[in-house]
Protein backbone atom coordinates (compact mmCIF):
# COMPACT_ATOMS: atom_id res chain seq x y z
CA UNK A 1 0.00 0.00 0.00
CA UNK A 2 2.66 2.97 0.93
CA UNK A 3 4.66 1.57 -1.85
CA UNK A 4 1.58 2.42 -4.53
CA UNK A 5 0.96 5.36 -3.13
CA UNK A 6 4.39 6.90 -3.70
CA UNK A 7 4.55 5.71 -7.13
CA UNK A 8 1.43 7.33 -7.74
CA UNK A 9 1.66 10.73 -6.42
CA UNK A 10 4.75 11.98 -8.75
CA UNK A 11 2.77 10.31 -12.08
CA UNK A 12 -0.22 12.56 -10.62
CA UNK A 13 2.25 15.24 -10.79
CA UNK A 14 3.74 14.80 -13.97
CA UNK A 15 -0.14 14.27 -15.47
CA UNK A 16 -0.87 17.57 -14.49
CA UNK A 17 2.18 19.51 -15.38
CA UNK A 18 1.04 19.80 -18.64
CA UNK A 19 -0.16 22.95 -21.16
CA UNK A 20 -2.18 25.18 -18.64
CA UNK A 21 -1.07 23.90 -15.75
CA UNK A 22 1.97 24.43 -13.36
CA UNK A 23 4.86 21.89 -12.94
CA UNK A 24 6.04 20.92 -9.77
CA UNK A 25 6.18 22.98 -6.94
CA UNK A 26 9.44 25.46 -7.25
CA UNK A 27 8.92 25.48 -10.89
CA UNK A 28 8.56 28.56 -12.68
CA UNK A 29 5.23 28.42 -14.95
CA UNK A 30 5.47 28.12 -18.89
CA UNK A 31 6.51 31.16 -20.82
CA UNK A 32 7.70 33.12 -17.43
CA UNK A 33 11.34 31.91 -17.48
CA UNK A 34 14.05 33.60 -17.22
CA UNK A 35 14.36 34.19 -21.28
CA UNK A 36 14.41 37.83 -22.71
CA UNK A 37 10.90 37.94 -22.70
CA UNK A 38 10.24 37.37 -19.19
CA UNK A 39 10.98 38.82 -16.07
CA UNK A 40 13.99 37.63 -15.64
CA UNK A 41 15.15 39.65 -18.83
CA UNK A 42 13.96 43.26 -17.34
CA UNK A 43 17.69 43.61 -15.57
CA UNK A 44 19.86 42.45 -17.92
CA UNK A 45 17.76 45.04 -20.44
CA UNK A 46 18.37 47.85 -17.78
CA UNK A 47 21.71 47.13 -17.47
CA UNK A 48 22.25 47.22 -20.91
CA UNK A 49 20.76 50.50 -21.03
CA UNK A 50 23.06 51.75 -18.22
CA UNK A 51 26.07 50.96 -19.85
CA UNK A 52 24.88 52.43 -23.22
CA UNK A 53 24.07 56.15 -21.54
CA UNK A 54 27.63 55.52 -19.35
CA UNK A 55 29.56 55.02 -22.45
CA UNK A 56 27.85 58.10 -24.28
CA UNK A 57 27.80 60.19 -21.50
CA UNK A 58 31.33 62.12 -22.73
CA UNK A 59 29.66 62.60 -25.51
CA UNK A 60 26.80 63.97 -24.55
CA UNK A 61 28.71 65.77 -21.85
CA UNK A 62 30.87 67.32 -24.56
CA UNK A 63 28.33 67.87 -26.98
CA UNK A 64 26.23 69.76 -24.46
CA UNK A 65 29.32 72.09 -23.54
CA UNK A 66 30.57 72.51 -27.31
CA UNK A 67 27.70 72.71 -29.26
CA UNK A 68 24.15 72.60 -27.57
CA UNK A 69 25.10 75.35 -25.16
CA UNK A 70 26.69 78.09 -27.69
CA UNK A 71 23.29 77.18 -29.70
CA UNK A 72 20.76 77.94 -27.37
CA UNK A 73 23.06 80.97 -25.85
CA UNK A 74 23.69 82.72 -29.01
CA UNK A 75 20.11 82.17 -30.10
CA UNK A 76 19.38 84.23 -26.94
CA UNK A 77 22.27 86.26 -27.65
CA UNK A 78 20.81 87.91 -31.00
CA UNK A 79 17.81 89.21 -29.26
CA UNK A 80 19.96 91.67 -26.83
CA UNK A 81 22.26 94.46 -27.18
CA UNK A 82 24.98 91.95 -26.14
CA UNK A 83 28.78 93.82 -26.75
CA UNK A 84 31.73 94.06 -25.42
CA UNK A 85 30.76 95.12 -21.90
CA UNK A 86 28.80 92.37 -21.10
CA UNK A 87 31.80 90.16 -21.39
CA UNK A 88 32.66 90.19 -18.02
CA UNK A 89 28.72 90.01 -16.77
CA UNK A 90 26.29 88.23 -19.51
CA UNK A 91 22.98 89.24 -17.65
CA UNK A 92 23.53 92.83 -17.70
CA UNK A 93 22.67 92.69 -21.52
CA UNK A 94 19.41 94.43 -22.13
CA UNK A 95 16.43 92.42 -24.21
CA UNK A 96 15.91 94.24 -27.28
CA UNK A 97 13.34 91.72 -28.98
CA UNK A 98 13.69 91.82 -32.70
CA UNK A 99 15.74 94.92 -33.09
CA UNK A 100 19.05 93.49 -34.42
CA UNK A 101 16.92 91.53 -37.24
CA UNK A 102 14.76 94.84 -38.41
CA UNK A 103 18.49 96.39 -38.05
CA UNK A 104 19.62 93.81 -40.62
CA UNK A 105 17.67 94.32 -43.48
CA UNK A 106 18.42 98.12 -43.39
CA UNK A 107 21.72 97.70 -42.84
CA UNK A 108 23.47 98.20 -46.69
CA UNK A 109 26.72 96.38 -45.86
CA UNK A 110 24.64 93.06 -44.54
CA UNK A 111 22.38 93.34 -48.01
CA UNK A 112 25.70 93.49 -49.88
CA UNK A 113 27.04 90.66 -48.06
CA UNK A 114 23.88 88.46 -48.79
CA UNK A 115 23.94 89.57 -52.57
CA UNK A 116 28.01 88.66 -52.87
CA UNK A 117 27.16 85.39 -50.79
CA UNK A 118 24.21 84.56 -53.30
CA UNK A 119 26.50 85.49 -56.35
CA UNK A 120 29.27 83.45 -55.05
CA UNK A 121 26.71 80.28 -54.77
CA UNK A 122 25.01 80.40 -57.95
CA UNK A 123 28.01 80.68 -59.84
CA UNK A 124 30.43 78.77 -58.25
CA UNK A 125 28.21 75.50 -56.77
CA UNK A 126 27.33 74.94 -61.09
CA UNK A 127 31.03 75.12 -62.26
CA UNK A 128 32.10 72.41 -58.67
CA UNK A 129 29.36 69.91 -60.09
CA UNK A 130 29.77 70.15 -63.96
CA UNK A 131 33.78 69.61 -63.66
CA UNK A 132 33.39 67.57 -60.66
CA UNK A 133 31.28 65.50 -62.77
CA UNK A 134 33.19 65.53 -66.15
CA UNK A 135 36.78 64.88 -64.03
CA UNK A 136 35.09 61.93 -62.91
CA UNK A 137 34.05 60.27 -65.83
CA UNK A 138 37.12 60.43 -67.50
CA UNK A 139 38.92 58.99 -64.23
CA UNK A 140 36.49 56.47 -63.99
CA UNK A 141 36.38 55.75 -68.15
CA UNK A 142 38.68 57.53 -70.04
CA UNK A 143 42.07 57.56 -68.51
CA UNK A 144 43.64 53.88 -68.21
CA UNK A 145 47.33 55.44 -67.11
CA UNK A 146 48.07 56.88 -64.02
CA UNK A 147 45.25 56.81 -62.85
CA UNK A 148 45.79 56.85 -59.33
CA UNK A 149 47.84 59.78 -59.91
CA UNK A 150 45.33 62.20 -61.26
CA UNK A 151 43.02 61.00 -58.64
CA UNK A 152 45.45 62.31 -55.80
CA UNK A 153 46.21 65.56 -57.42
CA UNK A 154 42.86 66.60 -57.92
CA UNK A 155 41.69 65.79 -54.40
CA UNK A 156 45.38 67.30 -52.86
CA UNK A 157 44.16 70.54 -52.83
CA UNK A 158 41.02 69.26 -50.18
CA UNK A 159 43.64 68.71 -47.82
CA UNK A 160 45.60 71.77 -48.40
CA UNK A 161 45.87 74.58 -45.53
CA UNK A 162 44.00 77.69 -46.83
CA UNK A 163 47.31 79.80 -45.91
CA UNK A 164 49.35 77.54 -48.40
CA UNK A 165 46.51 77.97 -51.00
CA UNK A 166 46.49 81.85 -50.81
CA UNK A 167 49.91 82.01 -51.08
CA UNK A 168 50.04 80.11 -54.46
CA UNK A 169 47.08 81.95 -55.63
CA UNK A 170 48.75 85.51 -54.59
CA UNK A 171 51.34 84.59 -56.85
CA UNK A 172 49.17 83.44 -59.62
CA UNK A 173 47.21 86.39 -59.74
CA UNK A 174 49.96 89.01 -58.17
CA UNK A 175 49.60 91.78 -61.78
CA UNK A 176 53.06 92.54 -61.25
CA UNK A 177 54.82 89.63 -60.62
CA UNK A 178 52.61 86.71 -60.95
CA UNK A 179 52.81 83.66 -63.20
CA UNK A 180 49.48 85.21 -65.29
CA UNK A 181 51.39 88.18 -65.67
CA UNK A 182 54.57 87.09 -66.83
CA UNK A 183 52.58 84.89 -69.30
CA UNK A 184 50.74 87.91 -70.15
CA UNK A 185 53.81 89.79 -71.04
CA UNK A 186 55.37 87.16 -72.83
CA UNK A 187 52.93 87.85 -75.81
CA UNK A 188 52.37 91.49 -75.12
CA UNK A 189 49.72 92.01 -73.11
CA UNK A 190 49.48 93.24 -69.53
CA UNK A 191 48.03 91.13 -66.70
CA UNK A 192 44.63 93.26 -64.67
CA UNK A 193 44.66 93.45 -61.37
CA UNK A 194 42.54 89.95 -60.28
CA UNK A 195 42.27 90.65 -56.89
CA UNK A 196 42.24 94.35 -56.47
CA UNK A 197 39.43 94.91 -59.49
CA UNK A 198 35.74 95.19 -57.72
CA UNK A 199 34.90 93.46 -61.06
CA UNK A 200 37.25 90.72 -60.95
CA UNK A 201 37.75 89.99 -57.40
CA UNK A 202 35.22 87.68 -56.81
CA UNK A 203 34.75 85.68 -59.98
CA UNK A 204 38.89 85.12 -59.06
CA UNK A 205 37.72 83.77 -55.50
CA UNK A 206 34.85 81.56 -57.14
CA UNK A 207 37.74 80.28 -59.62
CA UNK A 208 39.68 79.81 -56.40
CA UNK A 209 37.18 78.38 -54.70
CA UNK A 210 36.04 75.61 -57.12
CA UNK A 211 39.68 74.36 -57.59
CA UNK A 212 39.65 73.85 -54.26
CA UNK A 213 36.53 72.13 -53.57
CA UNK A 214 36.59 70.06 -57.33
CA UNK A 215 38.20 67.32 -54.95
CA UNK A 216 35.58 66.33 -52.87
CA UNK A 217 32.84 66.29 -55.83
CA UNK A 218 35.44 64.20 -58.13
CA UNK A 219 35.42 61.22 -54.89
CA UNK A 220 31.78 61.62 -54.97
CA UNK A 221 30.85 61.09 -58.41
CA UNK A 222 33.82 58.21 -58.74
CA UNK A 223 32.11 56.35 -56.04
CA UNK A 224 28.62 56.70 -57.45
CA UNK A 225 29.89 55.75 -61.07
CA UNK A 226 31.38 52.90 -59.68
CA UNK A 227 27.94 51.83 -58.44
CA UNK A 228 26.25 51.74 -61.87
CA UNK A 229 25.75 47.74 -62.45
CA UNK A 230 28.11 47.37 -65.87
CA UNK A 231 25.13 45.21 -66.89
CA UNK A 232 23.21 48.77 -67.57
CA UNK A 233 26.10 49.70 -69.48
CA UNK A 234 26.57 46.74 -72.01
CA UNK A 235 22.80 46.52 -72.32
CA UNK A 236 22.62 50.29 -73.34
CA UNK A 237 25.54 49.80 -76.09
CA UNK A 238 23.65 46.66 -77.48
CA UNK A 239 20.99 48.81 -77.96
CA UNK A 240 23.13 51.07 -79.73
CA UNK A 241 23.41 54.46 -77.51
CA UNK A 242 26.42 56.07 -78.19
CA UNK A 243 28.91 57.58 -75.62
CA UNK A 244 26.78 60.50 -75.16
CA UNK A 245 23.05 58.45 -75.00
CA UNK A 246 24.61 56.66 -72.54
CA UNK A 247 25.95 59.35 -70.55
CA UNK A 248 22.77 60.96 -70.95
CA UNK A 249 20.28 58.32 -70.84
CA UNK A 250 22.13 56.04 -67.99
CA UNK A 251 24.93 57.49 -66.06
CA UNK A 252 23.37 60.96 -64.83
CA UNK A 253 20.12 59.30 -64.20
CA UNK A 254 21.62 56.83 -61.95
CA UNK A 255 23.97 59.39 -60.47
CA UNK A 256 21.34 61.78 -59.39
CA UNK A 257 21.40 60.33 -55.62
CA UNK A 258 24.97 61.13 -55.73
CA UNK A 259 24.41 64.71 -57.71
CA UNK A 260 21.38 65.52 -54.80
CA UNK A 261 23.94 64.91 -52.01
CA UNK A 262 26.96 66.77 -53.51
CA UNK A 263 25.00 70.05 -54.61
CA UNK A 264 23.70 69.89 -51.40
CA UNK A 265 27.12 70.05 -49.56
CA UNK A 266 28.36 72.01 -51.99
CA UNK A 267 25.89 74.64 -52.00
CA UNK A 268 25.81 74.61 -47.94
CA UNK A 269 29.46 74.97 -47.81
CA UNK A 270 29.64 78.04 -50.10
CA UNK A 271 26.93 79.93 -48.81
CA UNK A 272 29.53 79.86 -45.44
CA UNK A 273 32.16 80.94 -47.14
CA UNK A 274 34.72 82.95 -44.89
CA UNK A 275 38.29 81.50 -45.47
CA UNK A 276 39.05 82.44 -49.11
CA UNK A 277 37.72 86.14 -48.60
CA UNK A 278 39.10 86.32 -45.15
CA UNK A 279 42.64 85.26 -46.23
CA UNK A 280 42.54 86.76 -49.91
CA UNK A 281 40.99 90.11 -49.93
CA UNK A 282 39.46 90.99 -46.43
CA UNK A 283 36.44 91.64 -48.02
CA UNK A 284 37.36 94.16 -50.57
CA UNK A 285 38.11 95.79 -52.78
CA UNK A 286 34.65 98.26 -51.95
CA UNK A 287 33.26 95.26 -49.98
CA UNK A 288 33.02 93.36 -53.38
CA UNK A 289 34.17 90.19 -51.45
CA UNK A 290 32.22 90.65 -48.63
CA UNK A 291 30.09 87.48 -47.38
CA UNK A 292 28.10 87.12 -44.73
CA UNK A 293 30.46 84.63 -42.87
CA UNK A 294 32.91 87.79 -42.75
CA UNK A 295 30.90 90.40 -42.22
CA UNK A 296 29.44 87.95 -39.19
CA UNK A 297 32.73 87.87 -37.97
CA UNK A 298 33.82 91.28 -38.48
CA UNK A 299 31.02 92.69 -36.18
CA UNK A 300 31.15 90.38 -33.51
CA UNK A 301 35.24 89.62 -33.04
CA UNK A 302 36.31 92.98 -34.52
CA UNK A 303 33.87 95.57 -33.53
CA UNK A 304 32.60 93.41 -30.54
CA UNK A 305 28.79 93.58 -31.49
CA UNK A 306 27.75 89.96 -30.80
CA UNK A 307 24.18 90.47 -30.40
CA UNK A 308 23.86 91.96 -34.14
CA UNK A 309 26.24 88.99 -35.12
CA UNK A 310 24.48 86.78 -33.81
CA UNK A 311 20.86 87.62 -35.41
CA UNK A 312 23.23 87.87 -38.60
CA UNK A 313 24.29 83.81 -37.76
CA UNK A 314 20.52 82.90 -37.75
CA UNK A 315 19.58 84.70 -40.42
CA UNK A 316 22.21 82.96 -42.37
CA UNK A 317 20.94 79.78 -40.85
CA UNK A 318 17.55 80.33 -41.87
CA UNK A 319 18.55 80.84 -45.51
CA UNK A 320 20.99 77.41 -45.58
CA UNK A 321 17.83 75.78 -43.93
CA UNK A 322 15.57 77.05 -47.32
CA UNK A 323 17.60 76.46 -49.78
CA UNK A 324 18.55 72.86 -48.78
CA UNK A 325 14.79 72.13 -48.33
CA UNK A 326 13.96 73.46 -51.83
CA UNK A 327 16.99 71.54 -53.84
CA UNK A 328 15.99 68.39 -52.10
CA UNK A 329 12.26 68.44 -53.21
CA UNK A 330 13.21 69.82 -56.49
CA UNK A 331 15.94 66.70 -56.83
CA UNK A 332 13.62 64.10 -54.97
CA UNK A 333 10.49 65.06 -57.64
CA UNK A 334 12.95 64.34 -60.05
CA UNK A 335 14.21 61.05 -58.96
CA UNK A 336 10.94 59.75 -58.43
Amino acid sequence: MGTTTGSAAPDAAGARSGPGHPGPAGAPPAGKGAGPGGRGGRPRMGVQNLAGWLFSTPFLVLFAVFMAFPIAATLLMSFTDFGLRNVTNPLDANFIGFDNYTQLFGDEKFLKSLFNTAYFVVVGVPLTIVLGLVVAVLLNNGIDRARTFFRVGFYAPVVTSIVAVAVVWRFVLDPSDGLIAGLASEVGLTSPDFLGSEKLAMPSLIVMAVWRNLGTVMVLFIAGLQAIPTEVREAARLDGAGLWGEFRRITVPLLRPTLLYATVITTIGYLNVFEEPFVMTQGGPSDSTLTVSLNMYREGFNFFHMGYASAMAYVLFVVIMGVTVLQLRLLKDNTS
